[in-house]
């Protein structure tokens, strides 16, 4: 079962860290192209790709947390659930409610976004989603990371072990 949850921690692991890679692309992007709608292009499709990964990660965690489960604490298994779904959730809302509403958004701007004052109603609009957008993410890494430690913290083996004599020192001084 080690193996098994060795696995788990392997796919949150990666997850985690490709969104954390994903922060330092997006700074990257639009620091280094010569158009900000260019930057917005990868970081749309970069974030997508990990909106859709974290979205089946989280599924397939969920359902494998299904198995293997008699010698483990029934409390930190549904935290651990609960955390799972939180972070499918942040990242199905990310891709299918913010990122489609910030595309329809775009579309009414029909001009690149710096060309679009900044009190206009829309570009605030668009502004306010991507602020939603940063702080979704930030829930989904969030999650992950506490689900992370609870599934390496898990102990395996018997329930309980048996009392632990480490300092009864009767039986290393005996003649």
């Amino acid at each position: 079962m080690k193996f098994f949850s060795d696995i788990r921690l392997l796919l949150l692991g990666l997850w985690l860290g490709a969104a954390v890679f994903f922060i330092g692309v997006a700074q990257t992007a639009f620091a280094v192209l010569p158009q900000r709608e260019l930057a917005g292009a990868v970081v749309g499709k970069s974030l997508s790709l990990l909106n859709y990964s974290g979205l089946a990660i989280a599924m397939l965690l969920i359902l494998s947390s299904l198995v293997g489960v008699a010698n483990v604490n029934k409390i930190w298994l549904w935290v651990e659930r609960f955390l799972l779904l939180l972070l499918g959730a942040t990242c199905a809302a990310g891709q299918f409610v913010i990122g489609i509403w910030l595309s329809s958004v775009r579309a009414q701007m029909g001009r690149p976004i710096d060309e679009v004052a900044g009190d206009d109603p829309l570009r605030i609009q668009f502004n306010t989603l991507h602020e939603w957008s940063v702080w979704v993410l930030f829930a989904g890494m969030a999650a992950a990371l506490l689900t992370f430690f609870i599934i390496s913290n898990r102990k395996f083996g018997a329930a309980k072990p048996a009392k632990s004599d480490v300092y009864d020192f009767s039986k290393e001084f005996k003649i």
